[in-house]
């Protein structure tokens, strides 16, 4: 009978995971983030509810798997090259210099987490707490799953203001679980345990080299499709391996689980891999955890206890001095709203909270009614934070973010091209090598930044590859593949490169370079206006071309085509996903990331691209 309880309510978790993102779309409820809602729903059917679910073998296994798979997703989350110092000052709007990144961050967060530590010793004074290194942790951590995603749909990502506010999360998540492991090895008892945490980190060490040298080995690349997904099991066999490293030194599982995602995100896996996990994580293991998370939270004891339920509110208003006071550091470059509205952003703090929760109650240093006021806290937070932060941000006043565009090799391809590439959309530069012979007109009229050799140190230290887009194009196939390696290797989104040599083209396309060549391109043109000249004719036609447009703007997620709104002669002819290119019709559902091909008039063009960024 145990097992038959144990599986009906997996059931019963498993429909409630499904329906809620369907309710929260149905309702066009949007202030509320999915892992929120699923926490709620556990509450209504949890303990705390209708009691209609307990825990058992299979939801226990499910959920500790989730719990997993979702501290491998925040390491994951991390993306190293918001670290990469820029090699240029931008101006603001207002006309003031951007600060360093970096710094300006660092020294947010060290100020974050020196108030963190004072409110906590007001807690530990006031009787709330016994322990005020866990409390510190508490009140200084950052939801990654929660700024990553917001600042993407505000299209801040690019900008610098939303780049510091992603390096201060990024530094917190990092810092915060790093201390978490620490404090969990001191409160053991066992002084010598710290120093196996060291052997943690070195296998996580030894695994990331390991996995560098494989990742440029072809024969991987084919072993990545069909049933075999080599790409896949490498990463759950990585995570597996820490996590059981991790627990064999003593540490918590999450420890090895997160420094897995790290491991992978320093490796810089295709996009199409990364989404294949997204959705496995969160298409199946992470809502199990978040429901259990409010099946097993005891709202009856919290509301019972008077000096829990204070805990809150105090707990919710630490979170905000903690980051609004160091957050004004930013009001020497940054108007009042957008200080303000980055406040609110980095208040809002969950997975991380909802671990340290957990683990604290399992090591005594909290009790249940604490725990369960802790994950109430981070639960509140994550509702209303984003909302004000969306609410105050002046749009106006935040700088457009454009892409940086970075082209390698001036010759009769690329001049012409620059020239007609959209200002309004990209931010161009052109490098090339110093010749006596050039003519300093032509120089000065396309803006041609010279070099003294293409190799990687000087590329790098001109800041052509501080840049979102990278083409090479220089005249010679062996500099362009070094080039293309060194850029792809030091984390450029796109990397463009011209390749003449057929085997070589097929080598770097397998890499995730994008690859082109001259005499190809010419001969399908001349051979499509012989066979369908009035395909070639259209593709040509200015008037008439094909565009790519990204969707951005949250509204139109999952919105059917037969409903989508009508752009004059604006029509959808290819939605790009991932490495999926799927042929639009009426039932086809638009996702937030897709890439559309578009063709029509400019003027309809443009307005689709201005509604759905």
């Amino acid at each position: 009978m145990g097992g038959h309880a144990s599986i009906s309510s997996l059931v019963i978790v498993i429909l409630t995971a499904f329906f809620i993102p369907i309710l929260l779309n149905k309702f066009k409820i949007r202030f509320l983030p999915v892992v929120v809602a699923e926490i709620i729903a556990g509450i209504i059917i949890g303990k705390s509810g209708f009691d209609i679910v307990h825990a058992g073998t299979w939801l226990d296994i499910l959920s500790v798997l989730g719990f997993i798979f979702l501290m491998f997703l925040s390491g994951l989350e991390i993306d190293f090259s918001v670290f990469a110092p820029s090699s240029e000052k931008k101006k603001l709007a207002n006309g003031k210099t951007e600060p360093n990144r970096l710094a300006v961050s660092t020294i947010i967060f060290t100020l974050i987490f020196v108030i963190s530590f004072a409110l906590s010793m007001v807690f530990v004074w006031t009787g709330f707490t016994d322990n005020a290194f866990f409390m510190t942790l508490i009140i200084s951590t950052i939801s990654l799953g929660v700024v990553v995603p917001t600042l993407k749909e505000e299209e801040l990502s690019k900008t610098g203001i939303g780049q510091i506010i992603l390096l201060i999360a990024v530094i917190a998540d990092l810092v915060t679980m790093i201390l978490l492991a620490v404090f969990v090895s001191l409160q053991s008892g066992d002084s010598g345990q710290m120093w196996l945490l060291l052997i943690l980190f070195g296998a996580g060490i030894v695994l990331y080299f390991i996995g560098k040298y494989m990742r440029h080995h072809t024969f991987l690349e084919t072993l990545s499709k069909g049933t075999v997904q080599i790409d896949t099991r490498a990463v759950f066999t990585l995570i597996i391996v820490l996590v059981g490293v991790s627990e064999s030194v003593g540490a918590e599982n999450i420890l090895g689980a997160f420094l897995a995602g790290v491991l992978v995100s320093l490796l810089s896996p295709n996009q199409h891999m990364v989404h294949k996990l997204d959705s496995f994580g969160y298409g199946f293991l992470i809502p199990i955890f978040f429901v259990m998370v409010g099946v097993e939270l005891d709202l009856v004891s919290v509301l019972k206890d008077p000096k829990v339920l204070i805990l809150i509110p105090l707990l919710l208003l630490g979170l905000l001095i903690s980051k609004f006071v160091p957050i004004l550091v930013l009001r020497k470059w940054y108007d009042w709203k957008t200080v303000l509205a980055s406040g609110f952003l980095l208040t809002s703090t969950l997975s991380l909270v909802i671990a340290a929760a957990k683990i604290g109650e399992r090591i005594k240093v909290i009790d249940s009614r604490t725990s369960s006021a802790l994950i109430l806290t981070a639960v509140i937070s994550c509702i209303i934070t984003p909302v004000f932060f969306k609410k105050l941000l002046p749009r106006k006043k935040i700088e457009n973010a454009k892409e940086r565009l970075a082209i390698i090799g001036a010759n009769q391809f690329t001049l012409p091209v620059s020239k007609e590439l959209d200002s309004g959309r990209y931010e161009k530069k052109v490098y090339h090598t110093r010749q006596e012979e050039k003519d300093p007109k032509q120089l000065e009229s396309f803006e041609i930044i010279e070099l003294e050799d293409y190799s990687a140190d000087t590329l790098k230290n001109s800041g052509a590859f501080d840049s979102d887009i990278l083409i090479v194009a220089t005249g010679e196939d062996g500099v362009n593949e070094s080039i293309a390696h060194e850029a792809s290797n030091y984390g450029i989104k796109r990397v463009i490169t011209r390749i003449e040599d057929p085997l070589k083209r097929e080598e770097l396309g397998n890499k995730n370079i994008e690859v082109y060549s001259a005499f190809f391109s010419s001969q399908v043109l001349l051979k499509m206006m012989i066979e369908n000249p009035s395909v070639a004719s259209f593709l040509s036609h200015n008037d008439n071309s094909l565009y790519e447009i990204s969707v951005k703007n949250m509204d139109y997620h999952k919105t059917a085509l037969r409903n989508f709104p009508h752009f004059g002669d604006a029509i959808i002819v290819r939605i790009f996903r991932g490495k999926d290119s799927l042929v639009p019709h009426g039932d086809t559902e638009i996702l937030f990331g897709d890439k559309l091909i578009v063709t029509g008039s400019r003027e309809h063009i443009k307005e689709l691209k201005r509604v759905l960024r």
